[in-house]
């Protein structure tokens, strides 16, 4: 089966070939991303994971709490489905969920979209799981995975590709999640993270699992 980072890396191969000065200039900030630690604020493993209360696909308001009271949670934020990487993700985890669920865990993703565009209906008819709106990115900020977006990076979703996140996300034109996946207890303490500033970069699930399967051991 192919890694969720073979797939990643494919549509970076993709990329650097379509638009290559666009791929370096990411490179480099990247790199200065790592260089200021942009992420570092994010929970980490035996911190207790603020809960939060977040309307789903279909208006539907859920809760970590109420997702916890039958055991772990894996908690996933993503950028968007104008994301491609974004996709990836999703498909990958939902490969996987029954994997998840067999451990006796659920799984939420997060992104700052507003519900009634956060996913086609084709796509919420694909995903057994619940896809949370976090507009304001409040969620987000409290995990310690809210990002500024840097101009060259707003530049190239609107010159590029016609994306308006202000529109998209309700009004938040100019902060994203970085794409951190947690693994909590059904007492919502952070048993796992992956949280990486470059969002070309995801949580293998292979590595999620192997998580769960802690939690049981």
């Amino acid at each position: 089966m192919t890694s969720l980072k073979q797939q990643t890396d494919a549509q970076i191969a993709k990329s650097r070939q379509a638009k290559p000065e666009f791929m370096q200039a990411m490179d480099n900030l990247m790199e200065k991303a790592r260089e200021f630690e942009q992420g570092k604020a994010a929970l980490v493993v035996g911190q207790k994971a603020p809960n939060f209360s977040l309307p789903n696909a279909q208006g539907e308001i859920i809760t970590l709490a109420d997702l916890c009271v039958n055991g772990p949670v894996v908690v996933t934020f993503y950028r968007g489905d104008w994301c491609p990487y974004c996709n990836l993700q999703l498909r990958a985890l939902q490969a996987i969920l029954g994997d998840i669920n067999e451990l006796g865990a659920k799984l939420v993703a997060i992104s700052p979209q507003v519900p009634d565009e956060s996913l086609s209906q084709s796509e919420k008819s694909a995903l057994a799981f619940h896809v949370l709106s976090d507009q304001d990115a409040r969620v987000a900020s409290s995990y310690g995975v809210a990002w500024q977006v840097p101009e060259l990076i707003l530049q190239h979703m609107r010159k590029d590709r016609g994306l308006d996140l202000a529109h998209i996300n309700n009004g938040n034109g100019s902060v994203l999640p970085i794409p951190g996946t947690f693994v909590l207890g059904a007492d919502g303490v952070v048993l796992w993270r992956y949280v990486d500033v470059d969002y070309r970069t995801r949580a293998e699930p292979a590595d999620i699992l192997t998580a769960l399967k802690t939690y049981h051991a």
